[in-house]
């Protein structure tokens, strides 16, 4: 299933990564791309505010992972950019399809790693402050959250 979103703010693209936060469950993995700057981190941090995580969320760049626990369910924020020709035999897999939900940005650096079944939501910048989110679900179980935003017409 697919569906694109415009949000034309920050805000609004937090207030959508909220509102899938309640239908994570453990193992569930989402694939983030875009451009540098297009929003992935920004949407993450909707995420943890949904999964009731008070610590503030920010790209992982330079440490690869972030990793929060104090909310409904852990969640694993990677950020792969850095790991493009490199061994990513690095514990990674541990997280990902782990006992919370796993965000990765730049999953293209490490496809081996990448499930067969996964949420892909492609982030680009439409000026501004405004995005198209699209929303691609690889998989029946990760149809619910297109569903979703259909029904609650972000």
């Amino acid at each position: 299933m697919e569906l694109e979103l415009i949000s034309k703010s920050k805000e609004e693209t937090q207030a959508i990564g909220e509102a899938l936060a309640s239908l994570f469950q453990p193992g569930d993995v989402v694939l983030l791309k875009g451009d540098l700057g297009a929003g992935k981190t920004t949407f993450t941090g909707g995420v943890a505010k949904g999964l009731h995580l008070n610590e503030k969320v920010i790209s992982p760049t330079f440490n690869i992972m972030k990793t929060y626990f104090k909310g409904d369910l852990p969640l694993y924020h990677i950020d792969a950019y850095r790991l493009e020709d490199q061994n990513i035999e690095i514990g990674l897999d541990e997280y990902i399809e782990g006992d919370g939900v796993c965000l990765i940005e730049w999953p293209m650096y490490i496809e081996k790693l990448i499930p067969d079944e996964y949420l892909e939501i492609t982030i680009r910048n439409k000026g501004g402050d405004s995005r198209s989110l699209q929303f691609v679900s690889q998989g029946e179980g990760y149809d619910r959250f297109v569903k979703f935003l259909k029904e609650k017409k972000c």
